[in-house]
C-alpha cells in the first residue's frame, strides 16, 4: 500500500490572500478566483453509500457541490437543486455524477417558494426511484453593518430559504422517507459566534441548531437520523456576492481561523458522507463543527 504524506494543515488547501472581487447573486463559483476546490479531482470513493437516493440542495457550487460529487462517487444517485442563475456550475456538478457512473436529476427552482419545495421533492422520488436522503445546504447570506438597514425583504427571503425551505422540503418527503433514511441539514459557527454583520444570518443558522436536534428526536422511532454540518469560513460563492464585506474578502479566514485560512468545501465532504452512511448509525441529533479551530 502506498504510503500517504503527511500535509501541514495550514498549508494543504490555498493560503493565500485572495483577490479583491465581486459577483451579483447568485455567483457563478466557475468565476471565482481562486475556484473553490469542491473534491473535483481528490475525492476518492468507497462505496459507502451504493445504492442510495439522495436529494442535495444547493448542489451547483461550495458545500453542496463538495457533497454531491462525494456522493456519486460513494454510489448514490442524486437530484440537484439550485438557482436557474447557477445552471452554468450545476452542469459541471450533473457531469461528474454521470462520471461516476450514477444517476443524476436537476431540478432548478427557487427554495424560498413553497409550491417548488413540494415540487422538487415529489420529482426527485419519481425520478429516482426512491429518496432515503436529504443533504440540505442551501442558503443565503448578507452582511449589513447595522440592524437599521436590514430590509425586511432580506429579512424574509433569509429566513424563507435557511429555514422555511426545511420544513417545507421535508414535510413532503416524510411520506418517502423509509425506515434507515437520513436528513443532514448545514447550520454554520455563526450559530455560536455570531458576526455583527451577520445578524439575520445567525439566527437562521441558530434556528437551523434547534430545528435538527428536535426534529432527530421526532423522528427517532421512525429509524430516520438527522444531524447537521457547522462550517466556518469556507472559501464559496456565497462570501464573494454579499456575503462579506468585499474589503474583506482578501484575508478572508485568515484571522477567524486557528489554522490561519479559510476552508475549501472538498473540506466538509467526508464528513456529510459519514453523516449520510450507515458508519454513522449511533449518530443523531448532533452538530459537527468544521471551522478551522473556532469553537462551536
Amino acid at each position: 500500500m502506498k504510503h500517504q504524506s503527511l500535509q501541514n494543515p495550514r498549508t494543504k488547501y490555498y493560503h493565500q490572500d485572495f483577490s479583491k472581487q465581486h459577483q451579483p447573486a447568485p455567483g457563478l463559483q466557475s468565476k471565482m478566483d481562486p475556484v473553490p476546490d469542491c473534491g473535483e479531482k481528490s475525492y476518492q470513493g468507497h462505496e459507502r453509500l451504493h445504492g442510495r437516493k439522495i436529494l442535495v440542495t444547493g448542489a451547483d457550487s461550495g458545500i453542496g457541490r463538495a457533497a454531491a460529487i462525494a456522493y456519486a462517487r460513494e454510489g448514490a444517485d442524486l437530484a440537484l437543486t439550485y438557482l436557474p442563475d447557477e445552471e452554468e456550475d450545476a452542469k459541471q456538478v450533473a457531469e461528474l455524477v454521470k462520471q461516476a457512473g450514477r444517476k443524476v436529476v436537476c431540478i432548478p427552482g427557487d427554495l424560498s417558494n413553497e409550491h417548488f419545495c413540494k415540487q422538487l421533492v415529489e420529482k426527485a422520488h419519481k425520478e429516482l426511484g426512491g429518496l432515503d436522503g436529504l443533504t440540505l445546504v442551501a442558503g443565503k447570506q448578507t452582511a449589513v453593518e447595522r440592524i437599521c438597514d436590514i430590509s425586511s425583504e432580506q429579512l424574509r427571503k433569509t429566513f424563507e430559504i435557511n429555514v422555511f425551505s426545511l420544513f417545507w422540503v421535508i414535510q413532503a418527503a416524510m411520506p418517502h422517507l423509509p425506515e434507515g433514511a437520513t436528513i443532514v441539514t448545514t447550520s454554520s459557527v455563526q450559530a455560536y459566534e455570531s458576526s455583527p454583520n451577520l445578524i439575520d444570518y445567525a439566527c437562521t443558522k441558530a434556528a437551523i441548531v434547534a430545528f435538527t436536534q428536535a426534529l432527530a428526536k421526532q423522528l427517532a422511532a421512525k429509524g430516520i437520523r438527522v444531524n447537521s454540518v457547522a462550517p466556518g469560513p469556507i472559501w464559496t460563492a456565497l462570501e464573494i456576492t454579499g456575503g462579506q464585506p468585499p474589503e474583506a474578502i482578501p484575508k478572508f479566514g485568515q484571522s477567524e481561523s486557528v489554522l490561519g485560512r479559510a476552508g475549501q468545501p472538498a473540506e466538509l465532504a467526508s464528513t456529510y458522507v459519514f453523516l449520510m452512511s450507515d458508519d454513522s448509525s449511533y449518530v443523531t441529533a448532533q452538530v459537527y463543527g468544521i471551522t478551522g479551530g473556532i469553537r462551536l
